[in-house]
């Protein structure tokens, strides 16, 4: 897996400080001993201490290499909750339900990361992705400028019946169900960003459709031409092509018959999805039937990395989710 191998190795050169919300989950645990042990971060774990402790010797390691806090008891959490008031007083926040929401460690942790006192957050192996998804947009907030924070994944293409190899990004593939053109444009811009930003390669950006320079006509194709015109006009120094079919972006052979003036040639990296739907089920019939190996959802648009983690995760998604947040930490 060259490119994740690729992606390690510049977290490792420039490793951050990332806080993990659930500290004392055991897949958890694994992950960022891991995690530690190769260098790819700076791990704070949120939790019981004595519990934490307890299961990072369990798995052979040693509980000074890492941050522990417990956010009942932390010393930041007065200083956090008075500025969880200021931040959300608008919505009927006081200051009692700003101390009792910092004790919630997913809540904590993104304080941590827009305090500075992390550079990114890792969770949802416990918690669920609307919850952690909520968390970072009401605390951490859209970078700059953007106003769609959205998601991808990494496809790594690795196995021996892959005709080609190397890392495909597949976007949105978990937040936004139907998106409108401006904000299709938008996720296509920050995935070429963030493929740009892991992978260090040139971003070639598919804007999928079920048609390829209009072979069908649709409501469901003008918006997706729509899109791709706009991402045109507001970086014109991209490579994008749409309406095309994925297999028109895929392979240069059927690009040579079915798109022969696409700039992308058959050799797109960074596929967007016309919506939730069509994303969702081609990258888990790209992963369970194809083999491509998956990393993600990987947030993207956020002012500072906030990631979640389905809650079906391995110890091996955990280790790789902190590289790849450090990472975007560090390029950011």
């Amino acid at each position: 897996m060259k490119p994740l191998d690729d992606l390690l190795a510049a977290a490792v050169r420039a490793p951050q400080r990332i806080v993990l919300a659930e500290g004392e989950d055991p897949r958890i645990i694994e992950g960022a001993a891991k995690a530690t042990r190769d260098g790819l971060a700076k791990i704070v774990l949120l939790g019981n201490p004595g519990v934490i402790a307890e299961r990072l010797a369990l798995v052979g390691a040693n509980p000074a290499d890492f941050d522990i806090v417990d956010p009942a008891e932390a010393a930041q959490a007065e200083a956090y909750a008075a500025a969880y008031f200021d931040l959300r007083k608008h919505k009927g926040i006081d200051r009692g339900a700003a101390r009792a929401a910092m004790a919630d460690p997913l809540k904590f942790a993104a304080m941590m990361v827009r305090q500075g006192d992390a550079a990114g957050t890792v969770a949802g192996a416990v918690a669920t992705t609307a919850d952690t998804v909520r968390t970072a947009f009401q605390i951490i907030g859209p970078a700059p400028g953007v106003k769609t924070v959205s998601s991808f994944f990494l496809m790594l293409l690795c196995e021996p019946h892959h005709a080609k190899k190397g890392a495909l990004a597949f976007a949105d593939c978990g937040l936004i169900v139907e998106p409108s053109v401006a904000e299709l444009a938008e996720i296509a811009i920050s995935s070429a960003d963030s493929f740009r930003a892991l992978i260090g390669e040139v971003p070639r950006v598919a804007m999928l459709s079920f048609s390829t320079d209009s072979s069908a006509s649709h409501a469901r194709v003008d918006r997706v031409i729509a899109a791709a015109d706009l991402v045109k006009s507001q970086r014109p120094d991209l490579i994008i092509h749409g309406d095309i079919q994925f297999d028109a972006a895929f392979v240069p052979a059927v690009a040579a018959s079915k798109a022969v003036d696409s700039p992308l040639e058959g050799e797109a990296n960074v596929m967007v999805f016309p919506n939730l739907e069509a994303a969702n089920i081609g990258y888990k019939i790209a992963h369970r039937i194809g083999g491509a190996a998956a990393i993600g959802p990987i947030l993207q648009g956020l002012a500072k990395p906030a990631n979640d983690l389905s809650r079906g995760c391995s110890a091996e998604d955990v280790y790789h989710i902190i590289g790849v947040t450090s990472v975007q930490a560090a390029t950011q």
